[in-house]
């Protein structure tokens, strides 16, 4: 077997419920920082949206007052945050572009405050009580590996996790953690036939791609109930083999993972995937649908 060389990162994933109060889930979430810091956390994940309730359950025009320049006053806080904890930041945040232009886009900040980079999602969902159309422009910045001290950090938002395209795209640009924030859950009528099916599906697709690209991928979701929908936490942290490091559950909570980010070059050496792919014949990949045989 080849020799792996050692890397080790301590990941914090940060798991909470929210309330309407922009001010207080923002202090919750500083202090959840600051808790992870001082468990030995170089990089915490905040979970999608986490700076107010998941607003997109209604086409409501109000809520895009919710929304901020990537210079507001929440991203601001969370500079400082990770200038005094010395961490590197992801964070998901509704973003005010331009009057009309709005994204949901995550940040990632270097542990000295400073923006290391930005992704916007680029898969927006209209489904029941997720009507995100209303709200969000596809990203426009494709998908990215951002370099930081601790390692090149990839990032997709929620509905990107179901699409393997996305996860292979952020992987071939050198990504070698990715991170899902993510506002998933059930609606009371769909829970007692489909719940457990729901969320298996959910954690196996991004526990997939964490193999098939030989990195290891985070998932902050938030938890508790909103409105129509019971979030349904069990945020969890997956190695290049898919195996759960931690998995949270259904209430606010911290996780601790210990990540060995020297274990990509053994596991993509002894699983090849990428060497074996076939480049030369994918080219199928960019059409909306093959028609014929």
């Amino acid at each position: 077997m080849k020799t792996q060389t050692s890397r080790r990162l301590r990941v914090a994933v940060v798991q909470q419920s929210c309330t309407p109060d922009k001010r207080q889930n923002l202090d919750q979430t500083l202090e959840a920082i600051a808790a992870a810091t001082r468990a030995g956390a170089q990089l915490v994940c905040l979970q999608e949206l986490f700076a107010s309730r998941y607003f997109c359950q209604r086409e409501e025009h109000a809520f895009f007052d919710l929304a901020e320049p990537l210079d507001g006053p929440t991203l601001q806080g969370l500079q400082e945050a990770a200038r005094r904890d010395k961490a590197v930041i992801v964070a998901s945040l509704f973003e005010r572009r331009a009057p009309g232009l709005y994204h949901n886009t995550a940040a990632v900040l270097e542990a000295d405050g400073t923006v290391a980079g930005v992704y916007r999602k680029m898969h927006i969902p209209d489904d029941p009580y997720y009507y995100e159309k209303f709200y969000f422009t596809p990203g426009d910045l494709g998908f990215k590996a951002i370099d930081t001290s601790v390692g090149r950090i990839g990032v997709c938002i929620c509905w990107d996790q179901w699409f393997p395209e996305a996860a292979r795209l952020t992987a071939l640009r050198g990504a070698e953690l990715l991170v899902y924030p993510t506002a998933i859950g059930w609606l009371a009528a769909d829970k007692p036939t489909y719940g457990a099916a729901q969320r298996n599906a959910w954690q196996t697709m991004m526990r997939s791609h964490a193999i098939a690209n030989g990195l290891f991928v985070a998932a902050p979701n938030r938890c508790g109930v909103e409105d129509a929908i019971e979030f349904w936490g069990s945020s969890f942290v997956a190695d290049p083999y898919g195996n759960l490091l931690f998995e949270a559950g259904e209430s606010p909570e911290i996780l601790l993972a210990d990540c060995d980010l020297g274990l990509l070059d053994t596991a993509r050496t002894h699983w090849p995937f990428l060497r074996d792919r076939r480049i030369d014949a994918y080219d199928g990949l960019t059409a909306r649908f093959l028609e014929g045989p």
